[in-house]
């Protein structure tokens, strides 16, 4: 029996798009899942798993994107690009950690 397929749609918010940094993190998160996981953009169907597949959606802000993911944790994958790709891609967190001096 297979695992259905969940699918939510996503914008992209952050000023700069789906450019290099943010592509890797996504795919790296992505790898963090058993499921199968695709975005897809329009007629275009791509890997999330894939940094140089990611780039080729050439995703600007307010692009709208559908992830697809199935298998067994297909839900938790899901949520969680969808909470990255809310957030921004968190790309200030590493200029306001705090850092000691």
């Amino acid at each position: 029996m297979s695992s259905p397929s969940i699918t939510r749609s996503i914008v992209i918010r952050n000023p700069q798009g789906l450019h290099a940094r943010p592509a890797q993190m996504l795919a790296q998160l992505a790898a963090n899942f058993e499921a199968r996981i695709d975005l897809v953009s329009e007629a275009r169907r791509v890997d999330a798993k894939s940094i140089l597949h990611l780039m080729t959606l050439a995703a600007t802000q307010g692009t709208v994107l559908l992830v697809e993911a199935e298998g067994g944790d297909a839900q938790q994958a899901v949520d969680a690009i969808a909470a990255l790709v809310e957030n921004g891609f968190v790309e200030k967190e590493s200029c306001e950690s705090g850092q000691a001096n």
